[in-house]
């Protein structure tokens, strides 16, 4: 479960870790959008930016994606991030970012913090 400690507020009851490489070139690309009803946690080796730059080619549905530093408080949200964008840099180093189903951020704030 995706969990907001700051507001007691539950986000998402599912969750899939994106930990291995592969998982986390992988992405969302070719997802059913049907199919995506979780979040998506990606684990980075350690906090970047360029590490958490994301790209929507082969995203074939708009996402919200939140930024978090090692201690999982949020940094950055991408809101509403549409199919086949270039490109989004979170504004610092991010050591997780998450994934979710556009609409999902609402209620998420900057220093927030999530647990999973």
């Amino acid at each position: 479960m995706l969990f907001n400690k700051t507001t007691g507020k539950k986000i998402m009851s599912r969750i899939i870790i994106a930990e291995t490489h592969w998982q986390r070139l992988k992405g969302l690309m070719f997802e059913d959008p049907a199919k995506f009803n979780h979040a998506l946690v990606f684990c980075l080796p350690r906090e970047s930016i360029a590490n958490a730059t994301i790209h929507m080619l082969f995203v074939f549905f708009p996402i919200d994606v939140v930024y978090l530093d090692k201690g999982k408080k949020v940094i950055d949200i991408a809101k509403n991030l549409q199919p086949f964008s270039l490109g989004y840099s979170p504004q610092k180093p991010s050591k997780f970012f998450v994934e979710l189903p556009a609409g999902k951020a609402k209620g998420i704030k900057i220093r927030d913090r999530l647990e999973w």
